[in-house]
């Protein structure tokens, strides 16, 4: 099994380019960095995770940046988006950026991407959260053609438009990973039908072995086969026991959750987590 490690850059904590470079001198997989353009101050969605939104998710660089600064710092941690709000993003403008960031890195890009849970963010953006996973599914049709067709075209109702020349194709063939976060029974169908993996949050995965049983069910459906489909459990504790247990369900990769914080506080953490990724492979 894989391990990566996921913090939000932001402009108080470690840099990203050094919190990088320790994760791969320790052995670490991927890097994934999560996005929000901003929060707005209505604050009138409430947060997944709890009553009070932590101050990093409106302090956060932005990833396509953060990420190209930490493939010029390393050589070999794949560089991940965790999660990329593609909703929030112009699809050909994004199909640049993840190619350009495949092709300058050596091939090492994993598209995480989701639905948002910000309705009033996503409205700034124009777009309307009742709509979003339709537009996403578009848009991931689209990206997919800009990447690997040299005149694609795509009219769809939410994005629209017509041939086109764009370069660079990413290195990666046919293209990066494309792997989806979300929790509802809908997420397992999108993971299955136009993805290439599912991203549960360990903290909210209470019915993971269910979960897992039925993405398998939906790619046989769809013709696909279960086995290509990958399972990377996000914000997982540094704990050899539930790591386990997370293999034990056929999870290749875990990633642990650190904090938005300094280096004296990260480079600690990343000693831990990389002893309980070490011990439970041994």
């Amino acid at each position: 099994m894989d391990f990566g490690v996921m913090m939000f850059p932001t402009d108080y904590a470690i840099r990203v380019d050094e919190l990088a470079r320790a994760a791969e001198e320790r052995g670490f997989e991927s890097l994934w960095l999560p996005e929000h353009t901003h929060i707005p101050m209505s604050r009138r969605s409430p947060w997944p995770g709890g009553p009070e939104l932590p101050r990093e998710y409106w302090h956060t660089h932005d990833p396509f940046v953060a990420l190209a600064v930490a493939a010029a710092a390393t050589t070999t941690i794949k560089l991940a988006t965790g999660i990329c709000l593609l909703i929030e993003r112009d699809t050909i403008t994004t199909a640049k950026q993840v190619a350009s960031l495949d092709v300058l890195s050596g091939g090492r890009v994993i598209f995480g991407i989701g639905g948002g849970w910000n309705a009033e963010e996503m409205e700034n953006h124009g777009t309307e959260f009742k709509t979003r996973w339709h537009k996403l599914r578009e848009q991931v049709a689209a990206l997919k053609l800009i990447w690997t067709e040299d005149e694609p075209e795509f009219h769809g109702e939410y994005v629209d438009f017509d041939p086109i020349w764009s370069w660079p194709k990413p290195l990666q063939k046919p293209h990066p990973p494309i792997i989806i976060g979300g929790h509802s029974p809908q997420v397992l169908e999108r993971a299955a039908t136009y993805c290439d993996g599912w991203m549960p949050i360990a903290t909210r995965a209470a019915k993971l072995a269910h979960d897992i049983t039925t993405l398998r069910k939906h790619a046989a459906q769809h013709g696909r086969d279960p086995a290509s489909l990958s399972l990377s459990i996000y914000g997982v504790p540094a704990d050899p026991q539930k790591l386990a247990a997370f293999h034990e369900l056929g999870a290749q990769r875990c990633i642990f959750g650190l904090p938005s914080s300094t280096r004296e506080e990260i480079l600690p953490l990343l000693d831990r987590c990389a002893a309980a990724a070490r011990r439970m492979d041994s």
